[in-house]
């Protein structure tokens, strides 16, 4: 008789089920968190530089505690002037600055980091392998369109930013890592801001074609004071931003943008070193 065959193999294990994600969980920051978050990103720029720039006193020899206010702030102007402070002030500023803020942003809505769309912030690959490219040719067309627009709005007027006059101030020896700094790490936190929080806030109110004007314009707007409030360099910035978000929303990535923005700030840098050896 035929021995009764018995299965002892294991069944197959049961397919887990999938995470329950609240809606609430992948909802961008409001209106008020995203833009406080960009007041608190220029304010840390502003308060920095001051609490930096009395520390370097301080340390160089330049400034004693002791002293007045006149003082002081005679000292630190003395120190400023040296060859290559300006230059690692601004270093040093910008990278307190974003470094805060990269961090504050990565640990308040480390659930949307890594989501590739809006309400994501969009810290991941791109979809496809030709938004690099293309975030290449937006880096080099964009600051070339933009200047010629500039040129045309100002009517022979001097354009002028203040990169403009820190790279004439900069040796030659600060110059490599103030531009690696200016092409990094600005990038980077200004794309967070405003293609990551900002534009995903918006698109939680209004279609795309307002989120991405709305937010566009805003980026021109705070840029303003560096442009040494010269209306018409705007129209430059507004442009490079509407770029960047689109690069932003088609790649469902932050880093097209970034590289684009990046070699926008590359060839502006350059740009303002040449003329400042050509004109020395």
């Amino acid at each position: 008789m035929d021995a009764m065959y018995t299965d002892t193999s294991l069944p197959p294990p049961a397919i887990p089920p999938a995470p329950f994600v609240s809606p609430a969980s992948t909802r961008a920051p409001n209106l008020e968190t995203a833009l406080g978050l960009i007041v608190l990103y220029f304010i840390l720029q502003s308060v920095g530089s001051t609490l930096l720039a009395l520390i370097l006193a301080v340390t160089l020899g330049f400034v004693h505690l002791d002293q007045g206010m006149t003082q002081i702030g005679s000292g630190i102007h003395t120190m400023l002037e040296q060859p290559g402070m300006q230059a690692l002030l601004v270093m040093l500023t910008l990278s307190l600055a974003a470094s805060s803020i990269l961090l504050l942003a990565q640990r308040r809505w480390s659930h949307l980091w890594s989501l590739a769309q809006p309400p994501g912030f969009g810290f991941v690959r791109p979809s496809r392998p030709r938004y690099i490219a293309l975030a290449i040719v937006v880096g080099v067309a964009a600051p070339l369109l933009g200047a010629q627009l500039t040129q045309l709005l100002a009517h022979g007027q001097t354009v002028s930013q203040d990169i403009q006059q820190l790279g004439a101030n900069t040796p030659l020896a600060w110059r490599i890592p103030l531009v690696l700094v200016v092409v990094s790490l600005g990038p980077v936190v200004e794309e967070l801001l405003f293609r990551g929080v900002l534009l995903s806030t918006l698109l939680q109110r209004w279609g795309p074609g307002w989120a991405v004007a709305v937010s566009s314009l805003m980026f021109a707007l705070v840029h303003l004071p560096g442009l040494q409030w010269q209306w018409f360099g705007l129209p430059d910035l507004l442009l490079l931003a509407l770029l960047l978000a689109w690069l932003r929303l088609r790649s469902g990535s932050i880093w097209p943008g970034v590289l684009a923005h990046g070699i926008n700030n590359l060839l502006a840098v350059v740009a303002w070193f040449v003329v400042a050896h050509l004109s020395g």
